[in-house]
């Protein structure tokens, strides 16, 4: 019996020593397919990396391209544009004043988006309504005045 248990012990070590070959080898081939991994996500990190690069260089480019003629249309803005734009806007949001600005008369628009936000405020609205009703009948009157008489009452100032 006491060679048995020699024999099944020495079976037990040898088998024992097979499962930690086998772990070894089986670490080693992990620790080389994580590095393996390690390095396909670097490459990838990179990849990734370069492609934002230049999604954002296009980003930068299309933004500068839509601003630059964003402002060459504007400035190339004529009378009857302009009379489009301020009557429109007067009707739309004519009590903040905005079309007076695109006029160029500063300190009448200043004037109306005070009223509509300072005095509104303490009349309950009353200050804002009469601002909205004075850029609605501004508004029509842009729009319906031709071309030419538009031109010479609020561009040139006669």
């Amino acid at each position: 019996m006491a060679d048995d248990n020699k024999n099944l012990s020495d079976d037990l070590d040898d088998m024992l020593g097979d499962a930690k070959k086998g772990a070894k080898k089986a670490a080693g081939k992990a620790k080389e397919a994580a590095k393996d991994l390690a390095e396909d996500a670097k490459e990838f990190a990179g990849d990734a990396k370069e492609k934002a690069g230049d999604f954002a260089e296009e980003a930068k480019e299309t933004a500068k391209e839509f601003a630059d003629n964003a402002k060459e249309a504007f400035d190339k803005t004529s009378g009857e544009n302009k009379k489009i734009l301020a009557g429109v806007l007067a009707i739309l949001l004519g009590a903040l004043g905005i079309h007076k600005f695109i006029l160029g008369y500063n300190k009448e628009g200043i004037i109306m988006l005070v009223v509509t936000l300072l005095i509104g405020a303490f009349t309950c609205g009353i200050g804002a309504s009469l601002m909205g009703i004075v850029g609605l009948i501004e508004g029509i009157m842009y729009l319906t005045k031709s071309d030419e008489e538009f031109y010479n009452t609020y561009q040139v100032g006669f």
